[in-house]
């Protein structure tokens, strides 16, 4: 899937709310996207892995900063997967940009006194394409373009070349983004 800034893009297989909470943020939609931003930033920092390809997906324009539909999606990459969190709990776009600041805080408290491994499981709920489901999906290692006994090392980096050249953004395929970053999971699982 293409993640667009405007409409909002949200990721298949997430359900909606129904009911909306009028949340307790007190905050504005500047200072709620401005946190998002920081702890993203924050988050490759202390991960030591790039976070790249951020698009803030929602139903904001220029004329209309209360849309009907608040639901807020971040999609960016990090670390070569494809990730989205998306949320609509809340009334208002700024109260729902404030709890993925939130979200992604409490993936860097993982990180402090977790492990890098904690993060990335914690992380498979947010994979931004899901795979196709084929009837004979090609082993991890095929899609990949490595050997089945390859080094983690190997792995790695073929999976960003394979990802790179994938990209729906940059003119890749999303099937294909979708194959790579699951054949990638199942390598490093």
């Amino acid at each position: 899937m293409n993640a667009t800034t405007y409409p909002l893009s949200w990721p298949p297989g997430f359900p909606r709310s129904r009911l909306r909470d009028k949340g307790a943020f007190k905050t504005t939609l500047t200072v709620a996207l401005a946190n998002v931003n920081g702890s993203l930033r924050r988050f490759a920092t202390d991960s030591g892995k790039k976070v790249e390809h951020i698009v803030m997906s929602s139903n904001v324009t220029l004329g209309e900063t209360r849309p009907q539909d608040p639901g807020i999606a971040v999609w960016f990459t990090w670390d070569g997967l494809g990730l989205c969190i998306a949320v609509d709990r809340y009334q208002t776009v700024e109260a729902n940009l404030q709890a993925i600041h939130h979200i992604i805080e409490a993936r860097r408290v993982e990180l402090r006194h977790g492990s890098l491994a904690l993060v990335r499981a914690s992380f498979a709920g947010f994979l931004a394409l899901p795979a196709p489901q084929a009837a004979e999906p090609k082993p991890w290692w095929e899609v990949l373009g490595v050997s089945k006994d390859a080094a983690e090392d190997e792995i790695t980096i073929a999976f960003r070349k394979a990802r790179s050249k994938a990209y729906p953004r940059d003119g890749g395929d999303a099937t294909r983004f979708a194959e790579v970053n699951e054949a990638y999971r199942q390598a490093t699982a």
